[in-house]
């Protein structure tokens, strides 16, 4: 409760400092109470909620595929070492090129649509998923897959019952980590080929030189970055209901 009343008290004081901005600033910073004006005026006629909406739309399709295909594909190389020799300088250097240089590519593979705003932001969640199962089966005891080996344990059997379990830890860090990147994928695409979403607000905002407008759209961002986030977070605690304990033993500690 302490804690949450400092937080409370600075943000206070940081918004009181911002509003006696210079008025000659006020075109770089706006005020609050002009973001919040124009954050209200999106509200009113629910175009907020519409591209937020849009936004959430490809994010989470993206994360979705991105975090399923991530996770197959580190568990399979994790647990083949043959194929992860062959692909792992090939998906080093895909993952080495920035992404924001191959949005173009995209638009012209699959258009200004809504898909390639899923795709583009798949891809960008696939690497960081990918190499954190990757890490988290590379990492598993082999000591405990000797073991259930010498006692008739089939593959199967292994990845049910040590290596995914295992690696729920490593897997969850890179969907986490993972969030704020699909987000940032959604909205790239959409600043770069787009009429709809909160980078097509930002975009619009910029072009038109209204800066609260702007800052607008960056708290909605933040908004649903936080409702992700906090999603991703719900979902860890229902698969592994052990973390959740052990974190409340810490706290007790």
């Amino acid at each position: 409760m302490k804690i949450a009343l400092i937080r409370l008290a600075l943000l206070v004081i940081v918004l009181a400092l911002w509003q006696q901005v210079p008025d000659r600033l006020t075109f770089f910073l706006s005020r609050p109470s002009d973001i919040a004006q124009s954050l209200w005026s999106l509200v009113a006629d629910g175009s907020l909620f519409r591209h937020m909406g849009i936004t959430a739309m490809e994010a989470g399709l993206g994360f979705f595929a991105g975090g399923v295909l991530g996770t197959l594909v580190g568990l399979l190389m994790g647990r083949i070492k043959i194929l992860a020799d062959v692909v792992d300088p090939i998906l080093m250097a895909l993952y080495s090129l920035p992404k924001v240089a191959l949005a173009p590519l995209f638009v012209m593979w699959f258009g200004i649509g809504i898909t390639m705003k899923i795709v583009f932001t798949a891809v960008i969640v696939f690497f960081l998923v990918f190499f954190n199962t990757y890490t988290g089966v590379r990492h598993v005891s082999r000591e405990q897959i000797t073991v259930l080996r010498l006692m008739g344990a089939n593959e199967w059997h292994l990845m049910t019952k040590v290596v995914i379990p295992a690696a729920f830890t490593w897997i969850f860090a890179g969907l986490r980590l993972s969030v704020p990147y699909a987000l940032i994928g959604a909205i790239v695409a959409e600043i770069i080929a787009a009429n709809r979403g909160l980078g097509y607000l930002v975009a619009h905002g910029a072009a038109q030189f209204d800066t609260a407008a702007v800052f607008a759209a960056l708290i909605a961002i933040i908004m649903l970055a936080v409702a992700l986030n906090f999603s991703v977070k719900v979902i860890e605690r229902w698969l592994m209901p052990w973390k959740s304990a052990e974190d409340q033993r810490e706290l007790v500690v």
